[in-house]
């Protein structure tokens, strides 16, 4: 009997989960995706603004199931991904869920750098691994990891942010590989500035920044074609690919002189 495989292009996903959902990417990603026939889990840690992005996506047909709950809490996610997926067995699975912070105000001190890297790779572990039993028993599904364009080039402005989603990134392209076998895909979420809660205290210019929606729509896009990565906008992609393949002696310089992140 042959091995089923991830195919090169996903079916429409009717179970959708959704971390970090109540704003930014993840609110526009609900949005996007609701619709009559689809159920989405929605994770966040701000419960006001939460249900208002269950009620745009009832209001557009969805079936929404939002949940207060922090992603840096293992048993508590792995309770909800387990209730959610026996409601409705879950096609798609979107941690996205992260924080930012940089070295503004004098430096990463030890809880900044580790609440950081609690939320966005904990937090993504949190999400993924208790999701993977039930989509390898179903032979299906697919995940998907917000990680950053930051992830290629570590930026002496925001050590933590930038490891931590570099972290994301590999371990999602090498489970990609890890899952092939099992149908499931994974992709890997690499965006540029977004306009959203965590880029709206940055003080210095944002090249091709972006409206949610729109980041959205390309991640949608780029799922729906089972894309290993989905890494946008291009020209900024080519800028921090090239500073990545530079010898560190020929780009520290130029990353120095770089503002610093609040």
């Amino acid at each position: 009997m042959s091995r089923p495989t991830a195919p090169k292009a996903m079916a429409e996903p009717r179970s959708i989960l959704i971390t970090g959902a109540s704003s930014g990417i993840g609110a526009a990603l609900a949005r996007a995706y609701a619709g009559p026939g689809v159920t989405l889990a929605l994770g966040g840690r701000d419960a006001a603004r939460l249900r208002t992005v269950a009620e745009v996506c009832r209001a557009r047909g969805a079936i929404v199931h939002p949940a207060s709950v922090d992603v840096r809490d293992a048993p508590a996610m792995a309770d909800w991904i387990a209730r959610v997926d026996v409601a409705a067995p879950l096609d798609l699975v979107i941690a996205n869920a992260g924080i930012s912070a940089g070295t503004g105000g004098g430096g990463e001190n030890e809880d900044q750098v580790r609440r950081i890297f609690a939320v966005n790779v904990d937090g993504v572990l949190n999400t993924v691994l208790p999701a993977l039993p039930r989509l390898r028993a179903r032979r299906r599904g697919q995940i998907a990891i917000m990680a950053s364009l930051a992830a290629f080039r570590g930026f002496p402005g925001a050590p933590a942010y930038c490891a931590s989603k570099a972290a994301v990134r590999v371990w999602g392209e090498a489970l990609r590989g890890t899952l092939h076998r099992d149908g499931i895909g994974v992709s890997v979420i690499c965006p540029g500035y977004i306009r959203t809660p965590m880029t709206a205290v940055n003080d210095f210019p944002m090249p091709f920044l972006m409206e949610p929606d729109r980041a959205a729509a390309i991640i949608v896009r780029g799922l729906a074609r089972n894309r290993a990565r989905i890494a946008f906008p291009r020209p900024l992609y080519a800028a921090v690919w090239l500073l990545a393949a530079l010898p560190p002696a020929w780009s520290d310089p130029l990353l120095r002189r770089l503002p610093e992140k609040s």
